[in-house]
């Protein structure tokens, strides 16, 4: 029998895309200004890799269940180094944007497998306390990249953010060749597509699976209209550059890594109900301070950051939990549920991104209050996929 996948190596799985993806935003507007192109158009980079980041999972799961976990990374990781060197060489937007894609596709089976790797071996028992560690990495990756993206586009130029990825994905694919054993025992049967559709119509009709799905996914959305805005606030409103956007978001990361790993620690205490709700109602307490102090106190770094380290404070709380209940639900297919999943929630973080150049035009107060809405709407969710559970334990 062949030894079980070294989470440590699961870690830094989880970390290449979310380091990819996030590295680049502080350089965004000055990739604009090089580029010769708006906000709107540069945008679409950071939309592309999240729709791309959606569709991909949502094929990276049934692959997995099919041609078996090993294969699946390693061709995705080899995708993302791909992509990441040809958006390192753009000449132009066109070419950005290309790059991005591919580094999107391949960065989606490390997102998806590094999941559902967790669940084969450990099952849903054991999932929810290593799942913290993946969600705390991906923390890691988020605190770092703002910041060494913002000082590699200082120090050097836009282009510079990629050579990151490419050498980070590069690493973590030859330690996944040598060190990654398969995982899968219990494969799909094929890959026509009416047995994949009917497998993820199969997980869309468990209310669990739905509430916390949609529950984990609102309190991400926060997030991803937070950081899609917030370089433009910077640079336009406080008069700041991509260094400093980097440093402080460091506070906002690495209070998502804080409540990743207080998730790990608690786990054992509470269970997964009470661990969502409580991550979701601190979500919900950070976005309403951000909004009052946004209607009542004048705009600076530490208003801007602080409310929304608390609201990804309580994300780091909720997500791992949530995340682990949803893909549980769906025996059989984890992968086919950890990829719908994920293309539920960047699907949404896709289209949100999309709307925050427009959302701006409004003001800070209504982007601010979208923020506010979100854990609300995680809250109903969590609530349904409570009574569902509940009248799935007592039927009577």
């Amino acid at each position: 029998m062949r030894h079980q996948p070294s989470l440590t190596l699961l870690i830094f799985i989880a970390m290449a895309s979310p380091l990819a993806l996030n590295a680049f935003v502080p350089a965004m507007p000055d990739a604009a200004k090089a580029l010769h192109v708006d906000i709107a158009t540069i945008q679409i980079t950071f939309t592309a890799y999240l729709l791309t980041l959606a569709f991909g999972q949502l094929i990276s799961g049934p692959l997995a269940d099919f041609f078996g976990r090993r294969p699946v990374l390693l061709s995705g990781l080899g995708l993302h180094v791909a992509g990441s060197l040809l958006a390192a060489q753009a000449s132009g937007v066109e070419w950005l944007i290309a790059g991005r894609v591919l580094q999107a596709l391949g960065g989606s089976t490390a997102m998806v497998l590094a999941r559902t790797i967790i669940l084969d071996v450990h099952g849903r028992a054991g999932a929810a306390g290593k799942m913290g560690y993946v969600v705390m990495a991906i923390a890691i990756a988020q605190s770092i990249a703002p910041t060494l993206g913002g000082y590699l586009n200082l120090w050097s130029s836009w282009n510079a953010v990629f050579y990151l990825s490419v050498l980070m994905g590069a690493a973590v694919w030859l330690f996944a060749l040598k060190l990654l054993p398969e995982t899968c025992t219990d494969r799909s049967e094929n890959l026509h597509l009416t047995g994949i559709f009917r497998r993820y119509g199969e997980v869309l009709r468990s209310g669990q699976y739905l509430g916390y799905a949609v529950s984990t996914t609102a309190v991400a959305s926060a997030f991803y209209l937070f950081v899609g805005s917030t370089p433009y606030i910077v640079v336009n409103q406080l008069q700041g550059n991509s260094a400093d956007f980097g440093l402080w978001f460091l506070a906002v990361s690495l209070a998502f890594m804080l409540g990743s790993f207080s998730s790990t620690r608690l786990a054992r205490h509470f269970s997964i109900d009470q661990m969502v709700l409580l991550g979701n109602g601190l979500s919900l307490g950070g976005a309403a301070i951000l909004l009052l102090t946004a209607l009542y106190a004048e705009l600076s770094f530490a208003s801007l950051f602080l409310p929304m380290a608390l609201v990804t404070f309580g994300r780091g709380l909720s997500q791992p939990n949530a995340q682990s209940a949803a893909i549980s639900c769906a025996t059989g297919s984890a992968g086919t549920a950890s990829g719908l999943m994920g293309f539920i929630q960047l699907l949404s973080g896709a289209a949100i991104a999309q709307l925050v150049p427009w959302l701006m035009e409004l003001g800070l107060t209504t982007l601010f209050s979208c923020i506010l809405l979100a854990p609300v709407i995680a809250l109903l969710a969590h609530w349904h996929a409570w009574r569902a559970r509940r009248s799935h334990i007592d039927p009577a």
